[in-house]
C-alpha cells in the first residue's frame, strides 16, 4: 500500500493517522511542498493521497504557487477511484478541487470541540464507529461550500460542512482528527506565540483541557483514522501490467 502524503506546512504531523498506516504495513512518500514545492509527477505510484493542513487558505495561490497544481493533483487521484484524504487545509483544497467556495476566515474555532454526525455520516464507513456526536481538535479560520455531489457526513454550530464525502473513498475533514494529544502537545510547544494571539488564556488551561478532553478524542481520531485507511484499495503493478498488456 503506497500513500502520497503532502505536508503544506512544517512539523504538521500525521499522528492518529500515522498509527493507522503503520498497522495497515502502508508505505509513506512524503512531498514537503513547504520546502520545496515537490508533488506526485502522476497518480500511479500511488494507491492514496493525503492532503495536511497549514496556515495559508486554499486561495494563496500568489503566495504558494504550487497550490493550482495541488488542486488539480487531488481531483485526478479522486476521478480515478483512489482514496484521498484531506485535513483542515486539505479539505479545503478538496473543497476547491470539485468545485465548491472557499470561505476565508468564515468560521475560527481552536481546541478540542464537539461535532455532530449526519444521518447520512452515521452510516458512512469513516464516521460510523464514532456515534452521533464526538469530541475531536480543530485549529482553522477557513471553511467551504458543500461540492456538489459530495455527502456532508458531520457538522458543528461554526463551520457546517466539517465532514464530506465525495464518490466511493475521497474525503475531506475540517477538525484535526489525525492530532492526537501528543501531535497537540508538539503545537502547543511549536507555535507558541500563535496560540496565545488566536486562543488567549487556552495555553494556561492546556493540562485541565487536555485531560477532560483528550483521551475521547483520541479514541475518536484512531477510530476514523483506520476506517479511512481500511478503504485504500491497492493496486498491485505487476498484475494490472500484465492485465493491460
Amino acid at each position: 500500500m503506497r500513500v502520497a502524503v503532502v505536508e503544506n506546512m512544517r512539523n504538521t504531523g500525521l499522528g492518529a493517522l500515522a498509527t493507522a498506516l503503520e498497522e495497515a504495513g502502508a508505505e509513506i512518500e512524503w512531498f514537503r511542498v513547504w520546502r520545496d514545492g515537490s508533488l506526485p509527477q502522476d497518480i500511479a505510484g500511488h494507491d492514496a493521497l493525503v492532503v495536511l493542513g497549514g496556515e495559508q487558505s486554499a486561495l494563496d495561490d500568489e503566495t504558494h504557487p504550487y497550490l493550482p497544481e495541488l488542486v488539480r493533483l487531488t481531483r485526478r487521484f479522486g476521478d480515478a477511484g483512489k482514496a484521498v484524504l484531506g485535513i483542515c487545509l486539505g479539505s479545503q483544497i478538496l473543497a476547491r478541487a470539485y468545485g465548491a467556495d472557499n470561505l476565508l476566515g468564515a468560521a475560527r474555532e481552536f481546541g478540542w470541540h464537539s461535532i455532530g454526525v449526519t444521518g447520512e455520516g452515521r452510516s458512512d464507513p469513516l464516521l460510523s464507529d464514532v456515534g452521533g456526536e464526538f469530541t475531536i481538535f480543530q485549529w482553522h479560520a477557513d471553511t467551504f461550500s458543500l461540492p456538489q455531489g459530495a455527502v456532508c457526513l458531520a457538522t458543528s454550530p461554526v463551520a457546517k460542512n466539517q465532514a464530506f464525502r465525495i464518490g466511493r473513498a475521497v474525503y475531506g475533514t475540517q477538525f484535526h482528527f489525525e492530532a492526537d494529544t501528543e501531535v497537540v502537545r508538539q503545537w502547543k510547544g511549536e507555535f507558541l506565540g500563535t496560540i496565545e494571539r488566536i486562543a488567549p488564556g487556552w495555553l494556561g488551561n492546556y493540562d485541565e483541557l487536555a485531560e477532560r478532553h483528550g483521551a475521547a478524542a483520541d479514541a475518536a481520531g484512531l477510530a476514523i483514522a483506520r476506517a479511512w485507511v481500511s478503504l485504500i484499495e491497492r493496486q498491485e503493478v505487476g498484475l494490472l501490467s500484465q492485465a493491460t498488456a
